[in-house]
């Protein structure tokens, strides 16, 4: 008896590899996917606005990034003793005013001068409810300032999918050839409810399907469904019941690079594996003879993927190993 429906994501026609760059944008599943492009050497840009949930939020964000919107106080708005910006993470928060807007312009010109040369741009959506000012200004982050200044709503299929086709527009244009990853956050979001989350859940489906359909340089990983449908079980959420843990992650991303990276680039992950956990090894005596046989070992083999492999950064482990 079957306990257990393995579903296999269609492979994309196009692949991913370590010559390429790529700029991950979205929920904090993207961070956790991010790293593990970082792990493995690839050019990675992860969230230069920070965490962002909400559809709206991530078309405005890469569109600052393509104009190279530079930022001022007239911009940006105090409380809690701290300068925020309603486009950014509480991470850029700071009490003092040019602190915050030097941090977001730098994180602003780095994501401009990135994005022109990504070859691919992968994007998370989180949730299909924003929050808005009395303005109808949607806000990527609330920074605690209180419910009753917003309000909330879901949004619709059709607004949405606009503001992804005039994105997609203006991507084209500032970058002819980048490749789209549009994909859907399995992390739950109970706060608004369980009814709700999956009625959010599923407007942000629709838009991605819509979207992969239509653009030929768009496609859809289905990350959300190879947990919520896959794996399907509480044993693999965190004790908050919201977020994927340790062991679905490490499953969708296995899927993740079967399905996008191509063959021989899998194989140069591999033996960057075996580098990378050479590093994090605690040797109990470090000037001993064997330690030193090691390192000299291990740096051999950074000096050899190196020379194969230039455009791959190395040169902290080639450090460590010296």
């Amino acid at each position: 008896m079957e306990f257990h429906l393995e579903f296999t994501p269609k492979f994309f026609d196009i692949k991913i590899n370590h010559r390429q760059n790529l700029l991950l944008i979205g929920s904090c599943f993207t961070e956790q996917i991010g790293n593990k492009f970082s792990k493995y050497k690839f050019s990675v840009l992860e969230n230069p606005n920070g965490i962002l949930f909400n559809p709206i939020s991530i078309t405005k964000s890469i569109n600052a990034y393509i104009d190279n919107k530079q930022y001022q106080e007239v911009d940006l708005f105090y409380k809690n003793e701290c300068w925020n910006s309603w486009e950014h993470h509480s991470r850029f928060s700071t009490p003092e005013v040019n602190d915050c807007i030097t941090g977001i312009n730098n994180s602003q010109t780095h994501a401009h001068n990135f994005l022109k040369t990504a070859d691919w741009l992968v994007i998370t959506l989180g949730s299909a409810f924003v929050y808005e000012l009395e303005n109808n200004v949607v806000v990527a982050n609330c920074h605690k300032v209180p419910a009753d200044k917003f309000t909330k709503r879901l949004l619709s299929v059709e607004e949405t999918v606009v503001e992804f086709q005039n994105l997609i527009k203006n991507l084209i244009a500032f970058n002819n050839g980048i490749k789209i990853i549009l994909t859907i956050s399995p992390v739950r979001h109970l706060r608004d409810g369980f009814i709700e989350n999956n009625r959010s859940k599923s407007i942000l489906i629709q838009i991605a399907h819509l979207l992969a359909d239509n653009h030929s340089n768009c496609f859809y990983f289905p990350a959300y469904e190879l947990i919520i449908d896959d794996l399907r079980d509480y044993r693999f959420f965190a004790e908050d019941m919201v977020h994927p843990n340790y062991a679905a992650t490490n499953y969708v991303w296995e899927k993740l690079i079967d399905t996008c990276i191509d063959v021989s680039t899998q194989q140069l992950m591999k033996e960057i594996a075996v580098i990378v956990a050479a590093k994090k090894h605690k040797p109990s005596n470090p000037a001993s003879d064997q330690h030193k046989k090691f390192r000299q070992i291990n740096l051999d083999k950074v000096k050899k993927l190196q020379a194969q492999f230039p455009y791959i950064d190395l040169d902290e482990e080639k450090s460590y190993f010296l």
